[in-house]
């Protein structure tokens, strides 16, 4: 049974998961590799808009009836090598950052189902024989 997989939701570009043939699953393998050379930069991670309390007594964000918190500030947080790291993202690099986590995300979709296409071609060349 074969099911739908994307390699770009945004995007919707979608293919069968499945294929009938090995030779089928080869071509998409070739098909993922290309993807993968057009992806730019990339980072894991998510990002967070955090807003503030300053210490200032009579600040705007103390206001008892309408307190405005400082803000917005964006996080990017991400674990790497078993550690959790958290950075912060000037306002000027937030929509740059977002590409790099989409672009991440795109590459661990195409290497997953690479690796799926690979271990299916190999139970199907050990069924034939």
């Amino acid at each position: 049974m074969a099911y739908l997989s994307c390699i770009n939701p945004i995007a919707y570009v979608c293919y069968r998961v499945m294929p009938e043939s090995i030779d089928q699953m080869q071509r998409r393998i070739e098909q993922i590799k290309e993807a993968l050379m057009k992806i730019g930069d990339m980072r894991p991670g998510s990002l967070s808009e955090q807003y503030n309390v300053c210490g200032k007594s009579g600040c705007r964000c103390k206001d008892p009836k309408k307190p405005k918190r400082h803000g917005p500030y964006y996080q990017l947080s991400y674990t790497r090598s078993g550690k959790s790291k958290t950075e912060f993202v000037k306002k000027h690099m937030v929509a740059e950052v977002r590409e790099q986590i989409q672009n991440y995300a795109k590459f661990r979709k195409l290497t997953e189902d690479w690796v799926e296409f690979s271990v299916k071609i190999a139970q199907a060349r050990k069924t034939e024989t």
